[in-house]
């Protein structure tokens, strides 16, 4: 067989790489890991990945928080995935804590994703409406208009320059903007020089 001379490099977020080290290390311990975020992301499942001969759960709603049940001694390994909406992983995770489980809560939600959050509620707890700007399929994009839309219910989740529309049914006096992380600064600028032209 013929050897290549490619290297290969591991471009793994550290943060991610971080839950994979901590729930493996866990897993290897026999506690059952607890991921909570959406169970189709990719970052959810590869996390799972990491979780070899262990029970492993998925949960992203107070429904499926309040049905989770564990056996007595059975210690639990608590990780999150790291653009999951901080309040609600605090509020899943109050849940559980409330059965009286074993549980280890390791917040692994990113220090830029869980900043972006906070920063996003504040602006739109001091704006008349909000718009959140991002793809549809873009996780932490999809968190930042629920947190903005639970504070301002003029809350608009736009893809594009062309999904921006001003149709408010009260005066508008100050527009608040944010971003999921990927969205390209060209379309951030586009979408506020925009704004300011109409108010």
């Amino acid at each position: 067989m013929r050897k290549s001379s490619f290297t290969v490099e591991d471009a793994t977020c550290p943060n991610v790489k971080k839950i994979h080290n901590t729930v493996n290390e866990h897993a290897k311990m026999n506690e059952t890991i607890l991921i909570i975020g959406d169970k189709n992301h990719p970052e959810v499942i590869g996390i799972k990945g990491w979780c070899e001969n262990t029970r492993v759960e998925i949960i992203d709603s107070v429904e499926e928080a309040e049905k989770f049940t564990a056996e007595s001694g059975e210690k639990i390994c608590v990780v999150s995935q790291t653009t999951f909406n901080l309040n609600k992983f605090e509020q899943l995770v109050e849940i559980i804590r409330k059965k009286r489980y074993d549980i280890n809560v390791i917040n692994t939600i990113c220090n830029a994703t869980r900043e972006r959050q906070e920063e996003a509620k504040s602006l739109a707890a001091a704006s008349d409406c909000m718009i959140v700007i991002g793809s549809m399929t873009s996780s932490n994009t999809r968190k930042l208009y629920e947190i903005c839309l639970d504070t301002c219910a003029n809350t608009y989740y736009i893809q594009t320059i062309n999904d921006l529309e001003f149709d408010f049914a009260q005066e508008v006096h100050s527009v608040g903007i944010t971003a999921g992380a990927s969205t390209p600064n060209k379309l951030i600028e586009e979408v506020q020089t925009n704004v300011r032209n109409k108010f």
